[in-house]
């Protein structure tokens, strides 16, 4: 057997393991999933963070130690989950999403994840490889000067908003600003007697009485798991008006049981209701390579463990973001905002320009782990991060540099080859379902 063949046969395994039971579940969607991977090879390193991290977490890693292994880290950092959110206290703010896959893990995880992506997006522009690999090495010292603001200053509230960002990102905020609810409200609800319901189309489905009960129970028992400090006081705001199953979401949520339900909102005026998403969370692609017994110990179910991780690494979340259980398995809920714009690397085309947006999205990584230590509201991790990441880098920052810059050229060579592997095996009906 050549090395591309044991290749082809790791891809197939670790897809596998990871995705059996959906597969099983609602194999029309992996189906979906899969040819959507199938696309590029961006794509598909999107939907096979559980292939990135059976790789490196057989690497060796000269720059974690104990402390800086075993921080909050996002999981599944790449360059399309950024975008816009309205955070807790109501300013508009550029960050980091989609907290799906946030564990705890190595620091370094994160940004070898991020640049292997870059890699991968500089690639399919054709850029030069001098260029992609100087882009990888101003992400990772802007993210680097980020840390050290956070152990030079005592305040840990830093946010990409409309006073200090420029170009796509702040053309992204303001688009943001523009969005209005009502428009939201529009394009998925109609109106019935002067109340909202639910629209049909569009992935939406019906419920049967039992489920329904079964869903409206859940979302009570969510309402429990909202921060008093971040609960509305007026008890009109959580009356249920309209729940329905939901499906057509990304590639990352393929075959995962999700649901939307409508709540009146801030006041009976009907362009205040407000949507929540009710979506089944996943196992964590990391949490299948470590030893992760201890981590489980601490979370009821993988919605505790998603709404735990997104709240310690976002200093501001949704103020409606919490979780429930459904039959036996737990279930994340947050508002779908229509304050929410990704950003768009389409127009991003000149290593100039993306150099103004990677220096930005640096940052934004060094905040999501520098807000997730002693100062949250956890307790899994009990030390000032900022600190213990620049010890770990502290005299070698430009091997550092190197090395994640290294890691991210090698490994996106890597990803294309593995994206031709992963076409070929789906074609040829290896990986659980086949491509008709």
């Amino acid at each position: 057997m050549t090395a591309t063949d044991e290749r082809a046969d790791q891809i197939v395994s670790v897809l596998t393991d990871a995705f059996a039971p959906l597969m099983e579940a609602d194999p029309a969607a992996f189906r979906v999933k899969f040819r959507k991977m199938a696309a590029d090879p961006h794509a598909f390193y999107r939907g096979s963070a559980c292939l990135f991290y059976a790789d490196v977490t057989e690497q060796e890693d000269p720059y974690s130690d104990e402390r800086s292994g075993r921080i909050w880290v996002h999981g599944d950092l790449h360059v399309e989950n950024f975008g816009t959110y309205l955070n807790s206290d109501g300013r508009l703010v550029f960050d980091i999403n989609d907290f799906d896959e946030a564990y705890l893990g190595r620091f370094v995880w994160d940004l070898q994840r991020f640049a292997a992506s870059l890699a991968l997006v500089g690639w399919q522009k054709a850029l030069p490889t001098d260029d992609v690999e100087k882009l990888i090495g101003r992400y990772v010292r802007s993210y680097l000067s980020q840390v050290d603001e956070y152990v030079d200053s005592e305040e840990d509230d830093f946010a990409l908003n409309l006073a200090n960002t420029e170009g796509p990102i702040h053309q992204a905020l303001l688009l943001a600003r523009h969005q209005r609810r009502s428009d939201l409200l529009a394009d998925n609800t109609i109106e019935i007697d002067g109340v909202r319901m639910f629209a049909a189309g569009g992935g939406v489905r019906r419920l049967g009485k039992r489920e329904r009960a079964k869903v409206v129970q859940a979302f009570e028992a969510y309402l429990e798991t909202i921060p008093e400090r971040r609960r509305s006081d007026r008890d009109l705001f959580y009356e249920l008006r309209d729940v329905v199953g939901k499906s057509g979401f990304g590639i990352g949520s393929a075959g995962l049981p999700a649901y939307n339900v409508l709540v009146e909102g801030y006041s009976q005026a009907l362009d205040n209701d407000v949507v929540l998403s009710m979506k089944q969370a996943n196992v964590p692609a990391l949490s299948r390579f470590i030893d992760s017994a201890e981590v489980e110990r601490y979370f009821d179910h993988e919605g505790h463990r998603t709404v735990v991780s997104q709240r310690a690494l976002q200093v501001h979340t949704d103020p409606m973001l919490g979780y429930t259980e459904l039959d036996g398995v737990g279930y994340v809920v947050a508002e779908v905002s229509p304050y929410e714009v990704d950003l768009d690397w389409s127009n991003l085309i000149e290593p100039d320009e993306i150099a103004k947006v990677v220096d930005l999205l640096g940052r934004a990584t060094a905040k999501i782990h520098c807000a997730s230590d002693e100062d949250s509201d956890q307790d899994l991790v009990d030390f000032q991060v900022e600190e213990v990441i620049a010890a770990s880098v502290q005299g070698r920052r430009r091997e550092f540099v190197r090395w994640v810059t290294d890691f991210g050229m090698s490994y996106a060579t890597q990803v294309r080859e593995d994206h031709a592997s992963f076409v070929a095996s789906f074609r040829e009906g290896r990986i659980g379902i086949t491509s008709t």
